[in-house]
């Protein structure tokens, strides 16, 4: 894998987000999952590699998604490919700050392959780094982040999802004295900016997608940070719903098949092994990490970031898209 992809990787988001955009605010996110798939998957095999989806939207049985084992790109090049094509799919649908398009790539068998089921994350920052481990109670956790940051447990800011499964988290938190920000989605987003010295967040922890997770490794891997992770149950992350237990009876019968360990604490290395990765966020809508899809007379405009591990950069590409007359 070669610098070069870092000019060919923002195409996917590009196209991804500006075809998700169509169906802005038009309430149904199969619609928006639907036509950045299409998008990012005819740039991807239009591009001089040969790539393969390690973890995305699912198995080959549920095409048209992007899924697990799909092979793609047009050349010899091989890398392996983290994808969520749309990060806040509903929020898209629904008009919603915080969507973005987004993909990693990396040396072949360097991602973290698994099922698309759910996972925990607990990511810092550069400073941070070493200091988090799952294994530990998560109040240890949260004392030690804040020694290693030369901060008051008063004076942290972490950020979760909000969700029903983070709710003892948050009262934990909370009575520790820290403070609290929850979100409704956008965890890969949050990953990034819990790397970024420039604002307040210091700790993200999740109970989020899989795929995400990984996205989030590449990303947070380039910038120097640090990650926790382990798979999730899905009865243990939604309830013991009928329809819950039968999809989880699937996701660890093909944890089995991949031979992934559920009980396994990954480290960042386990998830990313190679230093050579490359992620890509394209904004649909405006958000705390970048600026939303705006259109301008016949032209749509498009903010992307690029974190390119293998040169060690970053990059917020602003383009502007020609609307064609067809």
């Amino acid at each position: 894998m070669n610098g070069r992809l870092v000019f060919d990787i923002l195409k996917v988001t590009e196209a991804a987000a500006l075809a998700a955009s169509n169906y802005l605010g038009r309430g149904d996110k199969n619609e928006v999952d639907d036509a950045a798939v299409k998008a990012m998957r005819k740039t991807l095999n239009e591009m001089d590699i040969s790539g393969e989806i390690v973890i995305g939207e699912g198995e080959i049985d549920e095409a048209p998604m992007l899924y697990i084992g799909e092979q793609v790109g047009c050349g010899t090049d091989k890398i392996d490919i983290a994808v969520d094509p749309i990060e806040g799919t509903r929020m898209v649908a629904m008009g919603q700050n915080n969507a973005l398009a987004t993909i990693a790539f990396a040396e072949k068998d360097s991602l973290f392959h698994a099922p698309d089921m759910y996972m925990e994350k607990l990511i810092v920052g550069s400073k941070g780094k070493e200091a988090i481990d799952l294994s530990l109670p998560f109040e240890e956790n949260i004392v030690r982040v804040a020694k290693a940051l030369g901060k008051k447990v008063e004076d942290l800011t972490i950020v979760t999802l909000a969700k029903p499964r983070h709710d003892n988290i948050v009262k934990c938190l909370q009575k520790m004295g820290a403070k609290v920000y929850s979100i409704p989605d956008g965890d890969v987003a949050a990953s990034i900016l819990t790397c970024d010295a420039s604002n307040e967040i210091d700790l993200m922890y999740t109970i989020g997608g899989a795929p995400e997770g990984v996205l989030s490794a590449c990303a947070v891997k380039a910038l120097g940070g640090d990650m926790n992770a382990r798979l999730v149950k899905r009865t243990i992350a939604k309830g013991s719903s009928e329809e819950n237990i039968k999809l989880e009876c699937v996701e660890l019968s093909r944890c089995k098949k991949m031979n992934v360990d559920i009980e396994k604490i990954y480290t960042l290395d386990e998830l990313v092994k190679s230093d050579k990765v490359i992620f890509s966020a394209t904004g649909i809508t405006k958000g705390d990490l970048l600026e939303g899809i705006k259109k301008i007379g016949n032209e749509m405009l498009t903010e992307t970031l690029v974190i390119d591990g293998i040169n060690n950069k970053k990059y917020l590409v602003n383009t502007t898209h020609k609307i064609s007359d067809e």
